[in-house]
Parts: structure tokens; sequence; C-alpha cells
């Protein structure tokens, strides 16, 4: 039995650090945060609220300059400053974001934050077991060892999330008669959008799939619903 307590630990370590980090997101999201009131993307987020049979699909403005949409522990659903002024400047329509909004709504629907929740507190009993083999088998490298093989694991789980509420956004966005293209055509702007430079980088190190690995599985589901 005692040969497990460290990775027992681990586990318990794991749960009270994501429990802490989701209690200290949610402050920070309510300190600075509001409703997002817009009537240029009122009539979209309608068409959302109606294919889910909802009266609104309420949407919060995060006063962050980072581009980035995001889903709370909480279930409430975020958009950043620095998303929505790309959209009061022209550079995404009303369309594109809603896609966000739908892909948001397809990681609260999914569970996914209680998902994480799980995968993290595994993740480090995970890491804890495997330092512990790999610091006797190689006494230098092992820890580093670890903590890679852990965020390879992690990147799969995460990139795992994003197609699943890629397809949720998919369907969603189809059944609200707004189709896919807003979905794709965003993807093709993000990296313009965001800065980032993901191509440079192997697949299996991000958290995010790569924009033509998402727009082809978006193209296959489409394939597969139409047959």
């Amino acid at each position: 039995m005692l040969k497990f307590t460290p990775i027992l630990l681990a586990l318990l370590l794991g749960y009270a650090m994501y429990r802490f980090s989701a209690w200290r997101t949610l402050r920070e999201l309510e300190a600075r945060s509001s409703a997002l009131a817009d009537p240029a993307l009122a009539p979209v987020l309608r068409r959302l609220a109606g294919a889910l049979d909802l009266p609104r699909v309420k949407v919060y403005l995060y006063e962050i300059a980072p581009v980035n949409g995001l889903a709370a522990p909480d279930g409430k659903v975020y958009i950043t400053r620095g998303f929505y002024n790309k959209f009061r400047a022209g550079e995404i329509s009303a369309e594109e974001m809603a896609s966000v909004v739908a892909h948001e709504l397809g990681h609260v629907a999914l569970g996914h934050a209680r998902r994480r929740m799980i995968d993290f507190s595994g993740q480090n009993a995970l890491r804890a077991a495997l330092v512990m083999i790999f610091a006797r088998l190689i006494p230098f490298a092992g820890v580093w060892l670890a903590n890679w093989l852990v965020h390879l694991l992690a990147a799969k789980l995460s990139r795992g999330d994003e197609y699943e509420a890629d397809a949720y956004a998919s369907a969603l966005m189809t059944k609200a008669g707004l189709g896919t293209e807003p979905q794709k055509s965003l993807f093709r702007k993000l990296e313009h959008l965001t800065g980032a430079r993901g191509a440079a980088t192997p697949a299996w190190l991000l958290s995010h799939p790569k924009t033509a690995e998402r727009i082809a599985a978006i193209e296959a589901n489409e394939a597969k619903w139409q047959a």
C-alpha cells in the first residue's frame, strides 16, 4: 500500500489544484466581465437559441486583449474584448462570431470542464508514477521524460475535446440555418487574428488541432450527415 501513497497523494493534489484553479478563474471572470448585448449579434444568437429550444443564449464579454472564446467551469460562455473588437472592426462576421459561441456551447454541453478535472487529477497521478519508474531507470532525465509524456497525453486529450466541440458547433450552426462555412472561414483567419504560428509546431504537441485538420474534420462530418 505504501508504494501507491505518492500516486494517491498526486490524485488528491491534482483534484485540489483543479478546484482551486477553477475557483480562481471564476473569480477573475466575474470581476472582469459583463453581459454582451450587441444588436448586430442578436439575430444570430437568437437563431442559435432557437435551434437549442432556449429563450436566449447568454454570452459574456471578458475584458482582456487576447483573441479567444472560452467556456467557464460554471457553464457560462465568454468572448474576449480582443475577439469582440475584431468583430466591431469588420474582420469577423456575425456568423463567424456565432460559430465561436456554438463551439463554446459544445464544450459546456459535452461536459468538457468536468472531464478536464478528472483528466488533470489522473495526469498528476500518472506523472507521479512515471517519475517513480523513470527516476530509477534514468536518474537525471527521468523527471523530464515523465513530464514530457504527460504533456503529450494532455495535448492529445485537449485536441479530442476541440474536435468534439467543433462537431457540436457544426451541427448547431447547421440546425440554426447558418451552415458551417462561417466556422471554416473563421478557422482560416485565426492564425492571422491571434498571431499564432502553430503550423511550425508538430500536431502532436499542440493542444488545439491544426486549422487544415479541423476544417477537414468538419467537411467529413458534413459528408457523413448528407449521406
